[in-house]
């Protein structure tokens, strides 16, 4: 799953899963796979020949070598550099807290995040109304509002409709880049 904000793309090693089993839910092979996913995606669905994957830290300041954590120096950057030898792009673990901002989405395509609100409270906050959620790998192009379906509101004339608009926009591009990369082959 793949969030998207603007010029924010955040995908997840886990999902809706209780804070606090994310560390354990967190494994080198989710991790390889989400970033192996993604850049393929990235490569195919959004025309990106070289994706840069920035991968964010577990762990307050990524763990500080240690003193906060060891899931940076057991299993994420360990991840990291095993995908970096295949050929992919990826930062080691960096502190989540200083991914987001506008100067720091300059140097990746995509982030990967750990969890759920890692992930969904950067694009919320960059774009509320707007957010996208793009479902990678699949042989079809699946997109939605990143809000959800809105049953709480449905009938009563207060729905706004930005994120399907995003949703369907986003769709329309992935599946033309498909159509002409597969003229082109």
């Amino acid at each position: 799953m793949m969030l998207i904000a603007q010029d924010l793309r955040a995908v997840l090693v886990t999902i809706h899963t209780p804070l606090a089993s994310v560390a354990g839910a967190v494994t080198a092979e989710a991790l390889m796979r989400v970033a192996r996913v993604t850049a393929a995606a990235l490569q195919r669905d959004f025309g990106i020949a070289q994706p840069r994957l920035a991968l964010a830290g577990l762990n307050p300041h990524a763990g500080e070598d240690g003193s906060l954590g060891r899931e940076e120096i057991e299993v994420l950057n360990p991840a990291a550099a095993a995908l970096r030898a295949e050929g992919l792009a990826i930062t080691d673990a960096r502190p989540a807290d200083t991914l987001f901002h506008a100067q720091a989405r300059k140097d990746y395509d995509a982030v990967v995040c750990l969890y759920h609100d890692q992930a969904l409270i950067p694009v919320k906050t960059l774009d509320f109304w707007g957010g996208v959620n793009c479902t990678l790998g699949l042989p079809i192009v699946r997109t939605s509002p990143d809000h959800g379906t809105g049953f709480d509101i449905a009938g009563r004339g207060v729905a706004r409709p930005d994120s399907l608009i995003a949703a369907l926009r986003l769709a329309g591009e992935i599946a033309a880049r498909r159509a002409s990369t597969a003229r082109a082959a």
